[in-house]
């Protein structure tokens, strides 16, 4: 069979006279054939695109890399001997009781990219806690001479120190077992060494005992490291690489790989990227995506199982971790996020189809495309803050938050809801790193109703950045979070100017696309047919005639007050321009309470500004009770 072999900073192609004959996964192979000459020259010519993208690293950088490891897990060791003579052990003993660094990730699985960080883990003997580990060697980092940007993050759901050493990024997390020393040979793989351990700790060994278990079962582990590379760096450039936006992260698409690869056991990387999208057009979801059968090891942690978990039933995009206990590493996906994803495997197939005629060459399939090209209307999401540091807390917390408002948008007359991964910065000179915007795509859906109204999803989703912020003390005076409904043309204000081109009309890739989605999903009745013929707007809305008519005067201002809530709706048949501004954030005069505003969005005249926002001196969310309805 072929394999590829690293060799310093380049892969070469090798052949062996031996087939793969075990079998990994779930189900038997599709296909065990070996590559033919054209695979080869197709594999060769991938590595060729892949390396402008800085996926590799030169020796230097990896050499570079080692010793930073080198010296963190001295100082581990280190640090666990002072520790323990400081609880009163024997200083022969506490010199051998160890503790030892372990990676994962993307750099355990030999695929991480130039300047990536490390994702690392601690492992200390059973007398070394959580809380010394946050409070002693927290003081040991911070007075360390290469270390810089230290930031503890003990409340995380996988508690974590992030730092930078000697100019790598690393993000330490802590486990301790419950052994009396931690040598250098310390296996991990052994499920019965979660026994008694909490819940936290068996989260952080996790991340090792997957990583290792993916790599235990692919049949080709080179083969399988550079198809990961081209999907991670095709994910990154269409924007579908994020687990907290309700994409993938980096082990949801390393077990996709991984699954693909045991599937074509045999297959150069060239065919295997191709088969990758074909199999997951193909996948029925919500079928999970399982590298090796299930064990219980009757530990009692739970695991993924919808016959026994309701939750789990609810799963859209199920892709479950193969090391005990089992997990979904999708259960942020959504309906928009998987619409979207699969829309990507679908063009990317197309794409490779062409490549393997000849016709372009694998630079085409790592473009990143034109994302504001594919919708018409948009939410802006603005977060800012009144610093840098806030800044950066503030920032975090929205993201994370921000599939929340997906998926209740997906609850409202709207199809598709596209979130683009990575946010601008603010584009005036003061503001351009204490302000930041995100943009969803949204696809209006073509169910009856006179209005579009996006009051409840917005309401709800500054509602739950608030209350977050709150509650784990993020909060700082300044914070402000804001939502507004644009029109393609008028997102200008927010890109840079180099950005412009992208808000061009592309009737073909976006109006064009999605008048022939809604009609093909809403097929006229025979009812229809024979009514009068009613203008349809590009995006598949139905139009009032007397709403376009040039002779109609606009409709008046309404205002309606629910409690602290004012709703306005200003619909009129005024074009806004390039040049338009964010809507000003307001605030109530009587105790400094935010005031949002919630603005309907007709459907017939998508130009009305939709606003939410939250801003305040002291922290307070706001009640709606009432409804909004424009006839």
């Amino acid at each position: 069979m072929w394999s590829t072999t690293p060799r310093g900073n380049s892969l070469t192609t090798t052949m062996t006279n031996t087939t793969t004959t075990k079998n990994l996964g779930m189900t038997a192979p599709i296909s065990a054939a070996g590559p033919e000459q054209k695979d080869l020259d197709l594999t060769k010519q991938l590595e060729d695109a892949l390396r402008p993208h800085d996926v590799f690293e030169s020796d230097e950088e990896l050499n570079h890399r080692l010793s930073v490891l080198s010296q963190l897990n001295d100082l581990v060791k280190q640090w666990v001997k002072d520790v323990s003579v400081e609880k009163s052990m024997p200083e022969n003993v506490a010199t051998t009781v160890g503790g030892k660094v372990f990676t994962f990730g993307s750099y355990r699985l030999g695929v991480h990219n130039k300047g990536a960080d490390i994702d690392t883990l601690f492992v200390a003997p059973r007398h070394i806690n959580r809380e010394d580990y946050f409070s002693s060697f927290l003081e040991v980092l911070r007075h360390h001479e290469v270390v810089t940007d230290l930031r503890a993050v003990p409340d995380a759901f996988v508690p974590v120190i992030k730092f930078c050493f000697d100019g790598i990024d690393i993000d330490l997390t802590f486990a301790r077992l419950a052994l009396k020393e931690v040598d250098d040979g310390q296996d991990l793989s052994d499920p019965m060494l979660l026994k008694n351990l909490d819940q936290k700790c068996v989260r952080s060994l996790n991340g090792c005992r997957v990583t290792d278990e993916i790599l235990r079962q692919v049949p080709n582990v080179e083969n399988f490291r550079l198809t990961l590379r081209s999907i991670k760096l095709w994910a990154k450039r269409h924007g579908i690489y994020s687990n907290v936006l309700g994409f993938l992260g980096g082990v949801s698409w390393a077990m996709l790989t991984a699954r693909v690869c045991q599937l074509y056991p045999n297959a150069a990387p060239s065919t295997l990227l191709q088969k990758f999208f074909l199999v997951y057009i193909k996948w029925q979801w919500p079928n999970p995506v399982l590298l090796k059968k299930p064990e219980d090891n009757g530990l009692g942690f739970p695991v993924w199982d919808p016959r026994i978990n309701v939750h789990d039933r609810f799963h859209i995009m199920p892709i479950i971790t193969p090391a005990y206990p089992q997990q979904n590493s999708t259960f942020n996906v959504t309906k928009s996020t998987l619409k979207v994803m699969q829309d990507e495997f679908k063009s990317s197939l197309a794409l490779c189809e062409e490549i393997v005629a000849g016709k372009c060459g694998w630079d085409k399939l790592f473009e990143t495309p034109n994302f504001f090209s594919k919708y018409k209307h948009f939410i802006v999401l603005e977060a800012s803050s009144s610093s840098e540091e806030d800044q950066l807390q503030w920032e975090g917390l929205v993201e994370s938050k921000i599939r929340h408002l997906i998926s209740k948008l997906e609850q409202e007359n709207i199809s598709l809801a596209h979130v683009w991964p990575k946010p601008y910065p603010g584009q005036e000179e003061g503001n351009k790193k204490t302000t930041c915007y995100w943009f969803v795509g949204i696809v209006v859906g073509g169910s009856a109703g006179a209005h579009l109204d996006l009051t409840a999803p917005i309401k709800h989703f500054t509602d739950i950045v608030m209350r977050s912020a709150i509650q784990i003390n993020v909060w700082k005076n300044g914070m402000r979070i804001e939502a507004n409904y644009k029109k393609r043309k008028a997102l200008a204000p927010y890109l840079p100017e180099a950005d412009h081109w992208k808000l061009k009309n592309d009737r073909k890739s976006s109006v064009s696309q999605l008048a022939a989605a809604v009609a093909s999903a809403t097929p006229p009745t025979t009812a229809a047919a024979a009514a009068p013929a009613t203008p349809t707007s590009p995006n598949g809305l139905k139009r009032q005639p007397s709403v376009i008519s040039p002779s109609s005067s606009p409709p008046p201002t309404k205002r309606m007050n629910s409690g602290s809530v004012e709703m306005l709706d200003e619909s009129s048949n005024s074009t806004p321009t390039a040049t338009e501004t964010p809507t000003a954030p307001q605030q109530s005069e009587d105790n400094g309470t935010p005031t949002t505003n919630l603005a309907v969005v007709p459907e017939d005249n998508m130009e009305t500004t939709t606003t939410a926002t939250a801003n305040n001196t002291t922290p307070a969310t706001t009640g709606n009770n009432g409804t909004v309805a424009v006839n």
